[in-house]
């Protein structure tokens, strides 16, 4: 199967969340994505100005949002929340932006954080980014794709 064509250039990454939203970044030439902040949503407009920021900073080829699904692959609320937040960015930026199953990938940065040397109280603050960071990975490496 031949992966699907890619602009080169900077991608930023979601893991939507309705009262947190991790951002992640990386390059589709290196491939290698890194944390990059964590939104606290307080309204749609706080948000939505938010992500403009770091669209006009980073200027991305290419967003990435992770979709919630459950464990059976079916969908839920926050599958449709974060499809509707995928369809907003794409009307807002003009950009392309790719969905890939998320599910674990909470879990999967909590055990990240648990293995490293950052101090526990900081775990909350960080892990939406690292879970935002596991989902651009994962397009990366043209895995879990939704």
């Amino acid at each position: 199967m031949t992966p699907p064509q890619r602009p080169d250039g900077t991608v930023l990454a979601f893991d939507f969340g309705t009262r947190r939203i991790g951002v992640a970044v990386g390059n589709t030439l290196i491939r290698l994505a890194s944390p990059l902040t964590t939104l606290t949503v307080d309204d749609d407009g706080t948000r939505n100005a938010a992500i403009a920021a770091l669209v006009a900073q980073w200027t991305p080829s290419q967003l990435v949002v992770g979709v919630p699904l459950h464990a059976d692959g079916t969908e839920h609320a926050m599958t449709r929340g974060a499809r509707a937040f995928a369809a907003m960015l794409a009307r807002r930026f003009g950009l392309p932006v790719a969905a890939v199953d998320e599910r674990y990938t909470t879990e999967a940065a909590q055990q990240q954080l648990d293995a490293s040397t950052l101090p526990r109280s900081r775990h909350r603050a960080v892990r939406d980014q690292v879970a935002a960071q596991i989902i651009l990975q994962s397009w990366f490496d043209d895995a879990g794709t939704a």
